[in-house]
């Protein structure tokens, strides 16, 4: 199942029960991607209302060739690689400019990042691949032997699924990890008309919501918990003040849910736990992100509508 489960039952008893204790109980994302929420993301970012995948890959398919060819990278280091459909683009770039040798995916879930792998080897057998499953929300491990320059990349928006002080601590992890010459890519998911946004979180087939339920699946599988996925409710909604999307579960009937260790948590009818934020920004916000983490923007592209970003990060 996802990285996570090689934690001891423990640790993430305490850390679910420390979640649902707050005055607005939360749940970690990470919960969402064992190999069943993993492939339900991927369908997320096939719907035709999640706008995201689709125009970070253009803008990927428009820019990479160009941007790499002057970096040379040797390695690309991909946190949250997910299925990497949307790292093939940089790949082949790598490959055109003669300097592809070295792939590590990091991902939570070790099943799905395990397929990942033998696709991508089977694609491009002259590549190493090199996974590494990791929970790359806390310090986390990479093989010793990643060539420099590196290119690290952080895809698909998921910059936002943290507040900005979390941002920027993950930020800095990466930037210790970076020589002078290594490079930072980033797609961000940028302010927009909020109903465009709330629509990419509410899709009419209901894929989303059928993920978001699925974390609680996750957290009685790793954590011991007794929830019942068919009594909660998707709900996301555009948080205007913050300038992110809340992913919410929403108890569908007063409820009480209990952990191994004992502890047990009342909902009524209406209560929810949040699972997600999705922070959106602008280029300001980012180079406040940035200059917390010792990092500077040296390329930024949208696309034509200004939907999303793409950008080039290195050390300040």
């Amino acid at each position: 199942m996802a990285e996570v489960a090689a934690a001891p039952r423990a640790a993430l008893v305490r850390e679910v029960a420390e979640g649902l204790g707050r005055a607005q109980p939360e749940l970690p994302a990470k919960f969402f991607y064992d190999e069943r929420g993993s492939r339900l993301f991927e369908e997320i970012t096939r719907l035709p209302e999640y706008y995201l995948t689709r125009t970070e890959r253009a803008l990927l398919e428009q820019w990479m060739p160009e941007w790499v060819a002057s970096l040379a990278p040797r390695a690309l280091v991909e946190l949250g690689a997910g299925s990497a459909e949307k790292t093939r683009t940089v790949l082949d770039a790598m490959i055109a400019a003669g300097s592809g040798q070295v792939y590590v995916p990091v991902d939570v879930s070790a099943e799905f990042l395990d397929q990942t792998a033998r696709r991508i080897r089977a694609t491009y057998p002259a590549l190493r691949v090199m996974p590494a499953v990791a929970d790359f929300t806390t310090a986390f491990a990479l093989p010793a032997d990643v060539p420099a320059p590196t290119l690290h990349a952080f895809l698909g928006s998921t910059i936002g699924n943290f507040t900005p002080g979390d941002a920027a601590a993950l930020l800095r992890r990466v930037r210790a990890r970076m020589g002078g010459g290594d490079r930072f890519l980033m797609g961000v998911d940028l302010r927009k008309d909020p109903a465009r946004i709330e629509a990419a979180y509410n899709d009419a087939a209901g894929v989303t919501a059928e993920f978001n339920r699925n974390l609680l699946r996750v957290v009685n599988a790793l954590a011991g918990a007794d929830f019942d996925p068919d009594a909660w409710e998707h709900r996301a909604f555009y948080n205007r003040a913050e300038h992110w999307i809340e992913m919410h579960l929403v108890s569908a009937r007063a409820q009480t849910v209990t952990l191994p260790d004992g502890a047990a948590f009342a909902f009524a009818a209406g209560d929810t736990i949040r699972t997600e934020i999705s922070a959106k920004h602008d280029r300001g916000s980012v180079e406040a992100m940035f200059g917390a983490a010792g990092l500077r923007i040296e390329r930024w592209e949208t696309d034509a509508e200004g939907l999303y970003a793409i950008l080039l990060g290195a050390p300040a």
